[in-house]
């Protein structure tokens, strides 16, 4: 597929960014590797690679427990880890905890502050939500009578906005919704739902684990009582985590896991807690992991996040481009302003499959809900493939994708049908 209209032009050097990923220089089957599954899990930079074998050959040791050289030198790495964490946000002092993962944020805030709620009280969710941002919410409402709210989604896989301000009343105590979709990549105007909660005296939280991903993100400026993310979409290790929370909200908030590093005293019949955010971190932490996050945060702060968001957005649009006018495909989501997230579904086939012919040619999708379960029912499908962007994507692999793709399609179609 040949494209010449320049407004497909990248704008950054992208053979640049791709030298430093190692693993795009493999191949799969043959063929050089596509990977458009970042939105499930994204590559590592050298950045991220050295900065953690480093720590491991050079200076390892656990944190804040000790008092000779590797012990402070590991911690001064890990805390620093957490200064660029903080200053990617734009939050402040103590209000950076590390988790796990963007799960575990969410279940902390849903287990501490489920402890205050009441039989009947309301949480505003979405059906467009990850499990991540459901199940902690079910949790409460199976144990404790919290009530639910679903805001409904457009069919062009957005929130129904006004409708989720319709549902926030006298019994909200929060609402948690996305900042951008995993399946359809719209983006959720967070200061406007913010606005809303606050002014029903409820607090809010942003699923951001896509959102961090493709655009910069300011706590202050959207007005986050809570953010959650993960840092294996965000090019860095799995096994890490961030949970944002506003100040006042972590020093009103009970802990989440009891062990060593969040107390501060124990007695056989008093126990105190650490100030946040050490009050939410019990045990040993995932010192390695955060420093490779801190390493990835840094390398991704050296680029020019615009030209990113741009690049990412002039692949989503050559895809379409490229596969207008196949009405044996659906396009799960294309509210204005969407990102770099392609969720489909092709008539008479299983996405698995799907995925299965499109890793012959090399192209790595992922197939399923997308822990979307709600989202698919609305959609009216069981499952749904989607390919997902990076900035390390070029135009060619949007290219054969597209080609690969409509390949694929050959498998499922009776003779002598049409392709398009």
């Amino acid at each position: 597929m040949t494209h010449p209209n320049p407004k497909f032009e990248p704008a950054f050097d992208v053979e640049e960014i791709r030298a430093e990923f190692p693993i795009l220089s493999r191949q799969v089957n043959g063929r050089p590797l596509i990977y458009l599954d970042s939105a499930a899990s994204a590559q590592k930079p050298t950045a991220v690679i050295r900065a953690m074998t480093a720590a491991m050959e050079g200076s390892y040791a656990n944190v804040h427990r000790g008092l000779h050289t590797l012990a402070n030198e590991t911690t001064e790495a890990y805390e620093a880890a957490r200064e660029s964490v903080r200053r990617f946000l734009n939050a402040d002092p103590g209000e950076v905890v590390f988790t796990k993962g963007g799960t575990e944020s969410i279940n902390l805030v849903a287990a501490s502050l489920g402890l205050e709620l009441q039989a009947g009280d309301e949480i505003v969710i979405s059906e467009l939500e990850h499990h991540a941002n459901i199940l902690p919410w079910h949790f409460l409402r199976e144990r404790k009578g919290v009530v639910l709210r679903w805001a409904p989604v457009t069919d062009d896989g957005a929130i129904d906005v006004e409708a989720l301000k319709g549902l926030i009343g006298p019994k909200t105590k929060g609402v948690a919704v996305t900042h951008m979709s995993n399946v359809t990549g719209w983006r959720s105007p967070a200061r406007e739902i913010a606005d809303a909660a606050h002014a029903a005296g409820a607090w809010v939280l942003f699923d951001g684990c896509q959102a961090v991903v493709h655009g910069e993100v300011d706590v202050k400026a959207i007005d986050a009582d809570f953010y959650a993310f993960t840092g294996h979409k965000l090019y860095g290790p799995t096994g890490i985590g961030v949970l944002y929370g506003k100040a006042e909200r972590l020093a009103g908030m009970a802990p989440y896991q009891g062990g060593g590093e969040m107390i501060g005293v124990v007695s056989t019949d008093l126990i105190t807690y650490a100030e946040p955010p050490h009050r939410f971190e019990a045990g040993t932490p995932p010192i390695l992991e955060a420093i490779g996050l801190g390493a990835a945060i840094d390398w991704l702060d050296g680029l020019d996040r615009k030209a990113i968001a741009g690049h990412e957005d002039a692949l989503y649009r050559r895809t379409v481009e490229n596969l207008a006018g196949q009405n044996w495909l659906r396009i799960l989501g294309d509210a204005p302003g969407k990102g770099a997230i392609f969720s489909f579904a092709v008539e008479g086939a299983h996405a698995h499959d799907v995925a299965q012919i499109l890793d012959r040619y090399g192209v790595a999708v992922r197939a399923g809900t997308h822990c979307a379960e709600p989202l698919m029912k609305r959609f009216g499908v069981t499952s749904s493939a989607r390919a997902s962007f990076a900035l390390y994507n070029t135009l060619d692999e949007a290219d054969r994708f597209a080609e690969s793709l409509i390949k694929a399609r050959s498998f499922f179609s009776p003779p002598n049908s049409s392709n398009s």
